[in-house]
């Protein structure tokens, strides 16, 4: 997709990726998978968005692990991808346009200087050319496959502390008004005794907070969840390959799903 905005100023430069990345999109699962948080990439004319360059290997910057677990599930379940091309920090993709972290001027503490007063054009530029890209992508192929019904799941990883207190779920399944998935979801997790289960922890979906679930899933009526990892258990490939065995398993228990709103 283009880097170009409304106003014709480019954001993003020829040589840059674009906004998203398509992964297996032929693929013949019934299931949409999503990763917003996939990359902490900066377009190059922001200048790291004022940050040092380790910040932006941080949770602030993006979900570590996330990717590799959506990419390692594509592949498992031939199911088809979307990867968010760029970091939260530039323009988050799954929040709401009238969110503040939208486009954060601050981040679990961190000031992020290339944020702060921006005017409504500089917003909008961002938003041009990489938050309506990454939707539209997601709702052309949902309008493509919408028969049969198939499924959403959205792939994320969450800090093992917030705010000093540890958190103990291994993994989270959040759902908002449906929680058809989910609790199917839920119920095939609770064999692994090994596991903490998060049932809408550490996070739910809300409207305040959540957009793409709310807005491809909820309002199209399709079966959908996210799955939220904690990311000291996505650090290495062995790790990773854990969960996307684990979670392949997981989706064919409940890969039949039939019921329709």
């Amino acid at each position: 997709m283009s880097g170009d905005s409304a106003g014709g100023e480019r954001l993003l430069d020829p040589d840059e990726p674009p906004a998203f990345e398509r992964v297996n999109p032929h693929g013949t699962a019934r299931l949409l998978l999503v990763c917003d948080h996939a990359s902490n990439r900066i377009p190059k004319r922001l200048a790291g968005l004022g940050l040092a360059s380790e910040r932006l290997d941080e949770h602030i910057a993006w979900d570590p692990g996330a990717a590799a677990v959506a990419r390692g599930l594509a592949e498992r379940l031939d199911a088809p991808l979307i990867l968010g091309g760029y970091s939260r920090l530039v323009v988050d993709l799954n929040r709401p346009l009238e969110s503040p972290e939208l486009i954060p001027e601050r981040s679990d503490g961190v000031a992020i200087p290339g944020n702060r007063n921006l005017d409504q054009a500089a917003r909008e530029r961002r938003l041009a050319a990489l938050f309506w890209p990454y939707h539209q992508a997601i709702a052309a192929w949902l309008d493509a496959h919408s028969d049969p019904v198939p499924c959403l799941l959205a792939l994320h990883s969450f800090t093992p502390q917030l705010d000093g207190a540890r958190r103990p779920w291994h993994i989270g399944i959040a759902h908002g008004r449906d929680p058809r998935l989910a609790k199917r979801l839920l119920r095939g997790l609770a064999v692994h005794e090994d596991l903490v289960v998060g049932d809408n922890f550490p996070y739910a979906i809300e409207d305040s907070h959540d957009y793409t679930l709310t807005r491809h899933g909820e309002r199209r009526r399709l079966p959908h969840a996210m799955v939220e990892i904690r990311q000291d258990g996505v650090e290495t490939p062995t790790q990773i390959e854990a969960w996307v065995n684990r979670l392949a398993s997981l989706y064919a228990s409940v890969g039949t799903l039939e019921e329709r709103h």
